[in-house]
C-alpha cells in the first residue's frame, strides 16, 4: 500500500522530517507521482519505525454501524466497550465506522488494521464479531494473532444468528450498498428501498 508523506509519517507514528531523513539517508526509497508528491510503501517503512514496549501498547475497541439511523447502537456499542475496558483496567482507545461490513475500506477499519501491524496495540476489543466485518473477520483475526494481539469479542456467549437471519442481513447488507452507490446515500430513492427491503425482511 503507498501512501503520501503526511499519511505515512500519522501511520508510522514518526514526523515527516524524519521520513524525509530517512529518504535522504538511503534507508528507504521513495516512489514520484506525475506532479512530483512522494509516495511510500508502507510494508517498507514498518521495518524502520520505532517499536513501541509492552507497557506501552493500549487496548483498541471498535464499533461499527452499517447506517445513520442505527445512532443510537453506536453510541451504545461505545459505552459498553468504554466501561469494559475501564472495569478491566485496560488504557484504551475506541474506533468508531459508519458504513457496510462489506466495505473494507472504511477509515476506522483502516486505522485499526494499520495500528495491529505496526504492533503499538496488545488486544482487540469488539462487542459482537460481525461488527469487525460481516465477511473476512477470520482473515482480521489472523493478522492478530500473526502481531500477538489478543481478541476480546464481548457478547461472543449471546445466541448465534440462524442460517436465514444471517442471510437476510447479508443480502440487506449487499443491496444497500449497491442501492447508495446507484442513487446516492441521502437519495429519497435510496431510503424508500433501503426500507421496503427491511419490512420484507422482517416477514421473514
Amino acid at each position: 500500500m503507498k501512501v503520501g508523506i503526511g499519511k505515512a509519517a500519522q501511520i508510522v507514528g514518526v514526523h515527516p522530517e524524519t521520513l524525509r531523513r530517512w529518504e535522504k539517508a538511503g534507508k528507504i526509497k521513495v516512489e514520484r507521482t506525475p506532479t512530483n508528491r512522494r509516495q511510500y510503501d508502507l510494508a517498507t517503512l514498518y521495518n524502520f519505525a520505532p517499536r513501541p514496549t509492552q507497557a506501552s501498547k493500549a487496548t483498541l475497541a471498535y464499533a461499527r454501524v452499517s447506517s445513520r439511523d442505527q445512532k443510537n447502537d453506536l453510541e451504545t456499542q461505545v459505552a459498553l466497550l468504554g466501561s469494559y475496558c475501564a472495569a478491566n483496567g485496560w488504557k484504551y482507545v475506541i474506533l468508531t465506522d459508519l458504513g457496510s461490513g462489506i466495505n473494507y475500506n472504511k477509515r476506522g477499519l483502516q486505522t485499526l488494521i494499520n495500528r495491529i501491524c505496526r504492533g503499538d496495540i496488545n488486544r482487540l476489543v469488539l462487542v459482537h464479531k460481525d461488527r469487525l466485518l460481516r465477511f473476512g473477520s477470520e482473515i482480521i483475526f489472523t493478522i492478530c494473532e500473526i502481531f500477538n494481539v489478543e481478541v476480546v469479542i464481548i457478547n461472543q456467549g449471546e445466541r448465534p444468528l440462524s442460517f436465514e437471519e444471517e442471510l437476510v442481513q447479508d443480502v440487506l447488507e449487499i443491496i444497500t450498498v449497491f442501492s447508495t452507490r446507484l442513487y446516492g446515500s441521502r437519495s429519497h430513492k435510496n431510503k424508500k428501498l433501503v426500507d421496503t427491503l427491511k419490512e420484507a425482511a422482517e416477514v421473514l
